[in-house]
Order: C-alpha cells, then structure tokens, then sequence
C-alpha cells in the first residue's frame, strides 16, 4: 500500500514533494532535500502560492519547517493557507511549523542593521531543529544590503544546505541588478520562475522549472494554474496558456 514515505522517495526520502502531484512531476518528482532553491519573480506570480504547497508537503513528510516571512504575521498566514485549504493549524500548535515575521512596522532597517539581521538570521537558522527553511522573501532583507553582505549571506545558506538543510528563498525580480540576479541564481540547486499569463479573458500563474541540480528528469518543464480561494489550486493545460 502506497504511503507518505512512497510519495516522497521511499524510505530515505530525499525528495521534499509539494504534496501536488502535478506539480512533483514538474520538478522531477519533487525538489532534492539538502538543496537550496530561488522561487522567482513579480509581484503576484504565486510565488507564496509554490512555497505554501512546499510547506504543506514537508509538514505531511514529517519534517519540521520554519518561515521567515516579511509577508506575513503568523495569523495571517495560517488564514492564508487555510484558504488554500491546506489546514496546517495542528501541525502549528505542536510546534513543526515555527513563522517568524522579519518585518516591523514603521521601522526603517539602515544598513548596519540590515547586516546585524542578516547574522540574526544565520545564526537562527543553524540552530534550528528544522528540516525545511523558508525565506519569503529576500527582497526585505537587501534593502539596505550591499552585494558581498547578501552573497555571504547566501553562501552561508548554501553551507547549511551542503549539510542537509532543505533551503527555499523567495524574491521579486525587480529589485535587483542582473548581475546580482546571476550571481544569486549560479549559488541556488534549483531554479523556479514565475510569471503571469494571460488565457483567454484571465490571468493564469505559471511556472517555469528552470534548473534543478541532479535532477533525473529535464528541467524546463512548465506548469500553469489558478488559485482559487477556497478551494486552491487548480492546474491548467499548458496548450491553453500563452508564455
């Protein structure tokens, strides 16, 4: 009888599914655990949407999952992902997910403070008992972040994720120069773009599996959906979205 153990590799698991078949199948079978992934893009291109099914499925994999969100206070974003109808509300109350809100209203992070939050950051996370690490997203956390403290930063989260950490970092295209964007991109296992496109009289996210290191199947792979409140997402058939 197949289980959660099938679903997410068998035994050893070393596949963190997002707990969407459809999906898995796109990012050959699932994103490798011990990597680290940059999910990509503008504004309202899903990019919490990936990134809460990717929490829901390390929660149901049994893997405890801290995130460190400007995006978000806890509440919120349990009502967030109760509107996806992923009810994680128990795996919260016992303590597998652990939400960290970055951001402070009304105060403005100066450089040295940025850089002190950055440290804060690192070293919260090498001692956390947490399998999976979310950062959503990095762009709070580069406002006032010159590029050798941010590359660093990400280096250092690449360590962790050498070590065995599963490490995913969201950011919005815009705010950053491309050469930046190269350089962040080169240091991360995995790769997602998304985007919006239009079918029809509507928009539809879309996602572009750019790379993913070791992966056994092609990268490249698109998938595109809806999300419905309520319900969640709904996958599209590709032939009917325009990239």
């Amino acid at each position: 009888m197949g289980g959660i153990g099938d679903l997410l590799g068998g035994s050893d698991k070393k596949i963190l599914s997002t707990g969407y078949p459809d999906i898995d199948k796109k990012l050959a079978d699932g994103l490798p655990l011990g990597s680290m992934t940059l999910i990509e893009g503008e504004n309202d291109t899903g990019k919490s949407v990936i990134t809460q099914q990717i929490i829901w499925g390390g929660l149901k994999g049994s893997m405890n999952v801290d995130l460190y969100t400007s995006e978000n206070t806890s509440k919120s974003f349990l009502s967030q992902m109760e509107s996806m109808s992923l009810d994680i509300s128990d795996f919260y109350a016992w303590g597998h997910l652990r939400v960290f809100p970055m951001h402070t209203a009304g105060f403005e992070w100066g450089a040295e403070e940025m850089n002190g939050m950055l440290r804060r950051i690192i070293n919260h996370m090498r001692q956390s008992k947490a399998e999976v690490i979310i950062i959503d997203s990095l762009t709070l956390l580069t406002e006032s972040t010159d590029q050798s403290d941010l590359l660093a930063f990400l280096t250092n989260c690449k360590t962790m994720a050498d070590k065995g950490k599963t490490i995913l970092i969201t950011l919005h295209t815009y705010a950053f120069q491309e050469d930046t964007l190269v350089r962040i991109r080169s240091i991360c296992d995995a790769h997602l773009m998304m985007k919006r496109s239009l079918v029809g009289q509507k928009y539809v996210v879309v996602m572009e599996v750019v790379k993913i290191r070791g992966a056994r199947r092609t990268t490249g792979n698109i998938v595109s959906f809806e999300v419905h409140p309520g319900f969640g997402m709904k996958i599209i058939p590709i032939s009917m979205a325009r990239v």
